[in-house]
C-alpha cells in the first residue's frame, strides 16, 4: 500500500495543486534541487541499498507491520526518488501525495539514521521535501496558519502584544499570593538568564509561566522576559519549508536578547524550538555561533539542582517513567541529565520504556505533525502503537515528558489506548514539591 491509497483531504493541499502545473513543479524542483543541495543528497540517493535496516527504526513502519511503503527506506522512494528519478516533471497529483506523506507520514525524528549502516539522514531528505512542497504553495491548512501566524505576529497563536504582556501580569498577580514579591521582570537589562516560551504557554498553559516564575523566585535567579515581539522561540516554518520565515523568527529572537544584554538564553520544556534555535535557524541565518549563549530547560534545572538552588520540601512519589524528546536527546544528548533531575526530584523507581534515551520511539506529534491539525490526527495516533506499547509495559502512572509536542502527541495516545497515565513536565513536579514561604 502506497500514499495514493490512503490520500486525505485537506484544503490547504487541494488549493495548492490546483494552482500547479507540471512545467511550474519542474522548475520549481530543479531550483531547490540546484541551489539548496549538493553532495551530501547525492551521496544519500545514491548509496542507499534498500537493505531494510531502517524499517525497524520508524514508529509508523513498526505500527504498520508488512507495509513497507512507510519504512524512511521506502517513503524517500516514493517522494524525492520519484523527483530525482524524473528532473522534477511530475503532475499535480503526485505533489499531492508527496506533501501529504512528507508533513504527515514522517516526524523528522531522525531516530532511523541510528539504525542504518551508512548513515542516511532521512530527516534531512523529507525537510528538503517539504521545502519544494512550500516554494510549490501545497501545505496542510493548519500548519500553513500557524506559519501565516509567525509571519504576522512573531508567534504561532495570533498572541497580541497586549495579550501577551496581560498575560505575564496575570501570572505575576496570581504569583505574589503564594510567593509575596515575586515578580517577572520585563525588559531588563543585563539579566543573567533571559526567559523564552512557545506561544501555547500564554495561550493555553499559562501555568507554566506561573511555575517557572516560582522556580525562579525561590531559586534566586536574576531574570527577564521580553515585553516586545520575539519572546516565541517555537518554530512551525522550519518544519514548512519556509525557511526565509524560520530565519526572521530566530533573528527576531537572538536579537530581543541582545537589546537586553542578557547573558544567556533558558528556553522552556519544548524540543523543536531548541533545535530551531541551536541547530536550525541560527546556520540559515548564517551565523557560526548564536550571538547569546542557549540552553534548555533540562540543562537549567540540572544547573540550580548542582547549585543547591532547587530545594525540596517532599519528594514525587514514583514510580515514573521518562519520555525522550527527540531535539534535546537525539539532538543534543541531554538524556543523562534529564534523569538526574528526574532521580533529584522523585522518590522511587524510574521504570524505562524499552528502547529509551537516544534510541527512544518519537511522540509522532513532533516535527510539525501535530500542527497539522484534526484532519492527520488518526494517522499519527495509529502510526505509533508501538509507543502505546512502550507505555503500558512500564506499568507506570506518571510519564515526565519535557517537551510541549510529546505532552500533546502522548497525550491523544494515551486517551486512544485508554492506558490511564498522567503527563508531567519537570516544572509540575518542581513547582509542587519544593520549598514555598508561608504565607
Amino acid at each position: 500500500m502506497g500514499i495514493t491509497e490512503r490520500l486525505i483531504e485537506d484544503v490547504g493541499l487541494r488549493r495548492g495543486v490546483s494552482r500547479l502545473t507540471t512545467d511550474k513543479i519542474e522548475k520549481i524542483v530543479k531550483a531547490v534541487l540546484k541551489g539548496e543541495t549538493g553532495a551530501r543528497l547525492k551521496a544519500y540517493a545514491e548509496t542507499c541499498v534498500r537493505c531494510g535496516l531502517c524499517a525497524e527504526a520508524c514508529h509508523y513502519a513498526v505500527s504498520h507491520p508488512g507495509d513497507p511503503s512507510y519504512t524512511p527506506a521506502g517513503k524517500v522512494h516514493q517522494t524525492m526518488g520519484v523527483l530525482l528519478k524524473t528532473g522534477g516533471r511530475v503532475d499535480p497529483d503526485f505533489i499531492y501525495g508527496m506533501a501529504q506523506l512528507a508533513y504527515t507520514e514522517c516526524n523528522l525524528c531522525r531516530r532511523c539514521v541510528h539504525f542504518c549502516p551508512i548513515g542516511i539522514d532521512t530527516g534531512y531528505i523529507m525537510s528538503t521535501v517539504r521545502r519544494i512542497c512550500h516554494k510549490l504553495g501545497v501545505t496542510p491548512q493548519y500548519i500553513q496558519d500557524t506559519a501565516h501566524s509567525h509571519s504576522a505576529t512573531f508567534n504561532q497563536m495570533w498572541v497580541k502584544d497586549d495579550e501577551w504582556m496581560d498575560s505575564l501580569m496575570w501570572q505575576e498577580d496570581e504569583a505574589r499570593e503564594e510567593f509575596p514579591g515575586l515578580r517577572i521582570p520585563l525588559d531588563k537589562e543585563g539579566a543573567d538568564i533571559y526567559y523564552s516560551v512557545i506561544a501555547p504557554e500564554p495561550k493555553f498553559r499559562t501555568q507554566l509561566i506561573y511555575q517557572a516564575a516560582a522556580i525562579m523566585q525561590m531559586a534566586g535567579v536574576d531574570w527577564t522576559m521580553p515585553a516586545s515581539p520575539g519572546w516565541d522561540n517555537s518554530d512551525m516554518c522550519m518544519f514548512t519549508g519556509d525557511f526565509e520565515m524560520m530565519g526572521r523568527l530566530k533573528r527576531k529572537h537572538f536579537e530581543s536578547a541582545q537589546k537586553l544584554k542578557v547573558k544567556r538564553i533558558v528556553m522552556g520544556e519544548c524540543g523543536h524550538a531548541f533545535r530551531s534555535v541551536y541547530d536550525m535557524g541560527n546556520r540559515w541565518v548564517g551565523w557560526k555561533m548564536y550571538p547569546v549563549p542557549v540552553i534548555h530547560a533540562v540543562e537549567f534545572y540540572w544547573e540550580l539542582i548542582q547549585q543547591g538552588k532547587i530545594k525540596l520540601a517532599k519528594k514525587f512519589p514514583g514510580p515514573v517513567t521518562i519520555q525522550d524528546p527527540c531535539n534535546i536527546v537525539r539532538g543534543r544528548g541531554l538524556h543523562e541529565k534529564l534523569r538526574e533531575v528526574t532521580q533529584f526530584l522523585v522518590d522511587g523507581e524510574i521504570i524505562e520504556m524499552h528502547p529509551n534515551r537516544e534510541h527512544n520511539y518519537c511522540c509522532c506529534a513532533g516535527g510539525g505533525v501535530i500542527n497539522c491539525g484534526p484532519p492527520f490526527k488518526n494517522v499519527r495516533v495509529e502510526g505509533n502503537t508501538v509507543k502505546a506499547e512502550q507505555l503500558k509495559a512500564t506499568g507506570v502512572k506518571t510519564v515526565i515528558t519535557p517537551c510541549h509536542n510529546c505532552h500533546g502527541g502522548l497525550h491523544d495516545i494515551i486517551h486512544h489506548h485508554k492506558l490511564g497515565m498522567d503527563l508531567k513536565f519537570l516544572s509540575d513536579i518542581i513547582y509542587e514539591c519544593m520549598e514555598k514561604p508561608e504565607v
